[in-house]
């Protein structure tokens, strides 16, 4: 199995129609278009009943202490850990393209809604999480929502766009799901996987 994408080059940079926020030079971040890109799986395995699918950054600070604040960076050893930006299950088996644009356009605040969608199941990605505290923002955020890494990072952050095919047709979530619920309910009936790597920064001098 393997991921065709019209939106993003495999192993390139995202570009910034499908990224929530990009740099600014006064304000160092603001927001993008925050776009969902165009996904689309072929070569699917036989015996697959659903597909799922899930974008993480892999390269998240473990440590909050620097992120964001003025003249520090957030140091290149520091441990990352992941962020999940879109999650979706319960994909009909005969569904093997998401187009671009079709669940997001925008940033929405307070976030977009979660459970049942006419491509399968969406869960809660973890702007949730990022934007508590904030009374503008704070919600429960589904769906696709796009990159925003730290603008003061020192690392160029990598996006892992994963379809999974499946051996069931539908996997026991709480309709409230986040990304390592996904992860422990699709354990043991992974036919396949396939991945499609981005990279995005705000940071104009990371690596």
């Amino acid at each position: 199995m393997r991921i065709v994408s019209n939106s993003i080059k495999h192993k390139e940079m995202i570009p910034l129609r499908y990224v929530m926020g990009k740099y600014h030079e006064e304000t160092h971040v603001t927001f993008s278009d925050n776009v969902n890109p165009h996904i689309a799986w072929v070569d699917v395995p036989e015996g697959t009943k659903s597909f799922a699918l899930a974008c993480i950054d892999r390269t998240v600070p473990s440590k909050p202490d620097d992120v964001n604040q003025e003249g520090r960076f957030v140091p290149e050893d520091l441990p990352r850990v992941d962020f999940y930006h879109w999650l979706l299950t319960n994909i009909p088996p005969e569904v093997r393209e998401i187009r671009e644009g079709e669940v997001c356009r925008g940033v929405t605040a307070k976030g977009k809604p979660f459970g049942e969608s006419p491509h399968g199941f969406a869960g809660i990605n973890d702007y949730t999480s990022w934007f508590k505290g904030d009374e503008s923002m704070e919600g429960l955020y589904g769906g696709y929502d796009g990159p925003c890494p730290p603008w003061n990072d020192s690392l160029i952050h990598e996006y892992d766009f994963i379809v999974f095919a499946l051996d069931v047709p539908r996997v026991d979530l709480p309709e409230e799901y986040y990304g390592t619920d996904l992860m422990k309910a699709i354990d043991g009936h992974v036919l396949e996987q396939a991945e499609l790597t981005g990279y995005h920064t705000i940071n104009p001098k990371a690596k």
